[in-house]
């Protein structure tokens, strides 16, 4: 057998499934859900200007504001959580992670993994979110090889076609266009095995498409649905814990931010009424807890 990463990986992976266990402080996201379980792993985390949350508030408004919602005001290091699902015969994973060409501070993924006792070669099904670098870009590792090689890719048709048009690159703000450049990069190579959906599937058994576009043309949410409490696995829906006290305002992050608030706004409201669990991509690690009304909004409450 050759000696690559990806084997490197199956090694540490049995070795956290047999013998004396080992401590899984950054698998610590552990839901139940009907007859399965969702892990969350950590993918590191991001380091991003303060400003770029809410660009539309004067600083001392927005300092204010992440203040009263218990977040820091000296800068913006949102958390990555990746879930993954194991039930029956699959194990899925929803997002890949940053990989090793993004930031310094992410793409930790594959080694996190190990910890969580998950070899990526029984990883049955990638579904993604969308196709930002932090979601999508960890498709390959460092030595380009495809870190799930035995998985079939999912993605919302939407959110295919957006990426790999032709006139993405032109539309797209300077900033973001290694975006573009990274997705059309990294999709053509796993085109002979994507599986497209429109939201309202069941893109693989007890797991619904949930139309969240906004902070992309095609973004899409997944619950999960199995036992009294289903839960979403939300993607970059929501971001932040000053979302939920006021999902109308216009986040840096989003590329429709009108729509992308008025999305996160019915969204709160359902998971809020429907009492079912959220999983945030960017939440506090792990993102896993609950969504309350609180003053004519929401707040978000951890597991």
């Amino acid at each position: 057998m050759p000696i690559s990463r990806r084997n490197l990986m199956k090694g540490t992976a049995a070795l956290a499934l047999a013998g004396p266990a080992l401590p899984q402080a950054r698998a610590m996201g552990r839901l139940a859900v009907g007859e399965g379980e969702l892990i969350i792993v950590s993918d590191g985390h991001m380091t991003l200007p303060l400003e770029f949350l809410f660009p539309d508030l004067p600083e001392a408004e927005l300092k204010a504001l992440l203040a009263a919602n218990g977040m820091p005001t000296d800068g913006y290091s949102p958390d990555c959580n990746v879930t993954f699902l194991r039930a029956g015969d699959r194990l899925a994973v929803f997002d890949v992670g940053a990989g090793p060409n993004f930031t310094p501070t992410t793409g930790r993924l594959f080694d996190n993994m190990g910890e969580a006792g998950i070899d990526p070669a029984e990883v049955t099904d990638v579904i993604f979110t969308h196709a930002h670098p932090d979601h999508l870009w960890g498709l390959f590792d460092d030595f380009d090889e495809l870190v799930f090689p035995n998985a079939a890719y999912r993605m919302a048709e939407a959110e295919w076609d957006f990426w790999r048009a032709e006139d993405t690159l032109d539309k797209m703000p300077e900033e973001r266009k290694s975006f573009v450049v990274g997705a059309q990069n990294r999709l053509p190579r796993i085109e002979e095995s994507i599986r497209l959906f429109k939201p309202g599937a069941e893109v693989i058994p007890g797991v619904e498409a949930v139309n969240t576009a906004g902070h992309t043309p095609g973004h899409v949410s997944f619950m999960v649905h199995g036992g009294a409490e289903p839960v979403l696995v939300a993607g970059d829906a929501v971001t932040n814990l000053a979302s939920f006290a006021q999902p109308e305002l216009r986040a840096g992050s989003d590329q429709e931010p009108e729509l992308a608030a008025a999305t996160r706004a019915k969204l709160l409201e359902r998971l809020a009424v429907e009492k079912a669990r959220l999983i945030g991509y960017h939440l506090p690690h792990p993102g896993a807890g609950t969504v309350e009304r609180k003053d004519g909004a929401y707040r978000f409450v951890a597991a």
